[in-house]
């Protein structure tokens, strides 16, 4: 049994290696993964299913109304009972006529009276109400409710061109959410890439560090190099320890992030596919098929200003309501119901009777101290505020469109800068290599060797990561939301106006 215990170890070590395979993946793959993956995404498609559903409601207040109802009532205690119990629909009791005989003897004629006259007091006063409905037991009612509005300023001006423009606006967001959730997977992509390189090159550069200490340790046993050489070879590897322990750690939050972005496992491990050089000649990939048009960067075409756009309609809309408030509101109504108390409480013997009404109702407000007034100055200052807030907009899409542009062509630069650079730094540093080890040059020489090849390699990584990084960003420009809070506020703000619309809030 001891034995078996100690050998699990050594059949678990390599199951746990299996499991912990890592998946290749690609950029295609990561943006395919992107849009289904981004809770932005889910959140902007439940907001159009909502929009939909704004306009169906407002459709419908438009047409005919009809709703069916059926109850059933026991009474338990009426006001129309009697002190003696509830009014007695079955009395079969019955009283003589009196009627005077002029012939009779007097005495007889006088009980005569008396006996009428006691049958008559005897009797329950609310007999005669056995067959209304007051007081009854049972009440079985069955009805059907028909409305129809005639004429609403809220329903008929204003709810369905914000409903139709709501819900613009909520397509607006999808599009622009996907491209968001794209520009920020490929952003995470390259960062992931980008930082595995770094570590590459960190790890390479103590490598080095490691064969320097090395080589001046023997050169110290030997007694061709001095103590101060060989210190400072030992504090160059050191440092370069920790600059690859910080490497590694950065390299470890990115692909967390890049899992987190793809609803990927935390534990699993990736292996990108996609280098950070350049594409080679006819390689194709998704954002190599977006086109990019003259007008693609105009502030108009922008989704962002768009949505703004939307945003003013959806306002107009609510002022436009708030002047109608004072206009008569008119509905048709008609209520059809059938009726029926039976005794023992079944409704199959009930002898139902039918009550239908048909009326116009007509309401206007007349006196409201000063809310309607209200209501049109809050509407007026939202209008305002929104237009000012698309050309702000407008202004700001002309500036990140410029901006964008301008990264692109700084990385493009950048890049071609850095094009021969580490073949020559690396050209150097076998020189300064050769150099160190026939000892005609210094460890200092070496030491900046190595920083300036480390320092190019880190340069053309990240210049490489800009370029397609700031390609993406402009691909996607004319979808992509603009940088900072102030839209989301301004939708944020439409949205809510147009409840209170759709709701009659502002009635």
């Amino acid at each position: 049994m001891r034995r078996l215990l100690l050998c699990l170890p050594l059949v678990a070590a390599p199951l746990a290696g299996q499991a912990q395979e890592p998946r290749a993946l690609s950029l295609e793959e990561a943006l395919q993964i992107a849009v289904p993956a981004s809770d932005a995404v889910a959140i902007a498609r439940a907001d159009i299913q909502r929009a939909d559903g704004e306009v169906k409601r407002v459709r419908a207040d438009l047409l005919p109304q009809l709703t069916g109802s059926a109850s059933y009532t026991r009474t338990l205690k009426s006001q129309f009972s009697t002190g003696s119990g509830a009014v007695d629909s079955t009395a079969t009791t019955f009283c003589n006529r009196f009627a005077g005989d002029p012939n009779l003897p007097v005495g007889e004629r006088v009980d005569s009276l008396e006996r009428t006259v006691e049958c008559l007091s005897s009797l329950n006063p609310f007999a005669a109400l056995g067959n209304l409905p007051f007081g009854r037991k049972n009440q079985y009612n069955l009805g059907l409710q028909f409305s129809q509005t005639l004429f609403s300023s809220g329903i008929l001006k204003g709810r369905p061109r914000a409903a139709v423009a709501g819900r613009r606006l909520a397509k607006l967001s999808l599009t622009a959410a996907e491209a968001q959730a794209r520009l920020e997977v490929t952003e995470a992509y390259f960062d992931a890439a980008l930082s595995d390189r770094l570590m590459g090159i960190a790890e390479l550069s103590l490598a080095q560090a490691e064969t320097t200490l090395t080589q001046t340790r023997l050169g110290r046993q030997v007694g061709t190099q001095p103590e101060f050489d060989l210190l400072r070879a030992q504090v160059t590897r050191d440092n370069q320890r920790a600059a690859v322990i910080q490497r590694r750690s950065q390299r470890t939050l990115t692909f967390l992030r890049l899992n987190q972005l793809l609803k990927l496992p935390v534990d699993q491990r990736l292996a990108l596919t996609t280098t950070l050089d350049e594409a080679p000649a006819g390689a194709t990939s998704l954002l190599d098929t977006i086109v990019l048009a003259p007008g693609d960067t105009a502030a108009a075409e922008r989704a962002a200003v768009q949505q703004l756009a939307e945003a003013v309609t959806v306002q107009e809309v609510l002022t436009s309501v708030t002047r109608w408030d004072r206009v008569p509101t008119v509905k048709l109504t008609s209520n059809f119901a059938r009726i029926g108390y039976p005794s023992d409480g079944q409704p199959w013997n009930a002898d139902f009777v039918s009550d239908w009404t048909v009326g116009v109702n007509v309401s206007v407000p007349l006196w409201t101290s000063g809310r309607l007034r209200g209501n049109t100055m809050v509407a007026e200052a939202s209008l305002a505020q929104a237009r000012a807030r698309l050309m702000q907009a407008t202004d700001g899409a002309v500036f990140d469109a410029r901006q964008s542009v301008e990264l692109l062509l700084t990385a493009q630069a950048t890049w071609a800068a850095t094009q021969g650079t580490v073949q020559q730094a690396e050209r150097a540093y076998e020189i300064a290599t050769i150099r160190y080890t026939e000892g005609i040059s210094t460890q200092t020489e070496l030491t900046d060797a190595r920083l300036l090849l480390e320092q190019a390699q880190a340069n053309r990584a990240t210049a490489a990561r800009d370029v397609r990084v700031a390609r993406t960003r402009l691909a996607l420009l004319r979808d992509l939301p603009l940088a900072g809070g102030g839209l989301s506020a301004t939708l944020t703000s439409a949205a809510s106006g147009y409840a209170n619309t759709s709701t009659g809030g502002g009635n």
